[in-house]
């Protein structure tokens, strides 16, 4: 059993590191046309709206909550980007506000949201056990919209109050699930796409956990014992560094320092 596990989490990891490679392949082969893209998508970006990553917690957790990682990965983005991208979280039970903050988001001006603005949404969801029931409730509400999303993240997904957490819809491009087994409480095993020739599903990929990780050590007692692996997947760094990079490899390029910042820098 422990060699499954074992094989399983290595083919995890073995996935994501292919589409790390991939992506700086083709970088390193074509440098020259790979630079005019980035300059071109720069331009392109600059009259877009910024990309928009809405993430939701599990359970009853409060959306400031730092001791979970969505939270701080929420920060971390957040930091980096600055206001090149937006980033919040919300309680999962706080789907409708969501919904309104990317319809408004999108549509900043005249209050009516035109096809344009719609295909121009850059739009990533993700989610943590109710958190990532609430990722595809919200996805479905945007297909009644009309508005695409660019990727969904499902982290140990819990269906809640009769959503449908299992089919994902023809509005995202692209979809993912890490979920555990182990536990009287555990995530949705498999997500299928409502139309696979327009939504790609990265994966679903099984974690198993022996021992909880380190980082489980600040949550609260209750959740550690009566939701072990639960617990253990949603404080799991290896789960979330992968979350994080699939979210930025889907953002736009952070733009590189000019040579006079970059001698100012080198002056102090």
């Amino acid at each position: 059993m422990a060699l499954r596990s074992c094989h399983s989490e290595m083919l995890v990891a073995l996935f994501f590191t292919i589409i790390q490679v991939l992506v700086c392949t083709t970088v390193f082969l074509s440098p020259h046309r790979a630079v005019a893209q980035m300059q071109d998508v720069a331009l392109r970006e600059t009259d877009a709206s910024p990309a928009l990553v809405i993430g939701f917690v599990g359970g009853f957790v409060h959306s400031d909550d730092l001791r979970h990682e969505e939270v701080q990965i929420a920060q971390q983005i957040q930091s980096t980007y600055g206001k090149g991208v937006h980033v919040l979280i919300f309680e999962n039970r706080r789907r409708a506000q969501a919904h309104k903050l990317i319809l408004d988001r999108l549509n900043a001006e005249d209050g009516k949201l035109t096809d344009e603005e719609k295909r121009s949404a850059r739009l990533i969801l993700f989610g943590h056990s109710w958190g990532a029931s609430a990722v595809v409730s919200l996805a479905r509400e945007l297909q009644q919209d009309g508005i695409p999303v660019s990727l969904t993240i499902q982290v140990d997904s819990v269906t809640k109050n009769g959503e449908d957490d299992s089919v994902i819809p023809a509005n995202v491009a692209e979809a993912v699930n890490f979920y555990q087994t182990g536990g009287i409480l555990h995530g949705r095993s498999e997500i299928t796409a409502a139309d696979p020739f327009r939504t790609r599903i990265l994966g679903n990929f099984r974690f198993t956990y022996k021992k909880e990780p380190a980082e489980c050590r600040t949550y609260p007692w209750c959740d550690r014992l009566l939701f072990k692996g639960h617990t253990s997947i949603e404080c799991d760094p290896r789960v979330w560094s992968q979350v994080e990079g699939l979210i930025r490899m889907r953002l736009p390029a952070l733009p590189q320092p000019t040579h006079s910042q970059v001698a100012t820098r080198v002056g102090n």
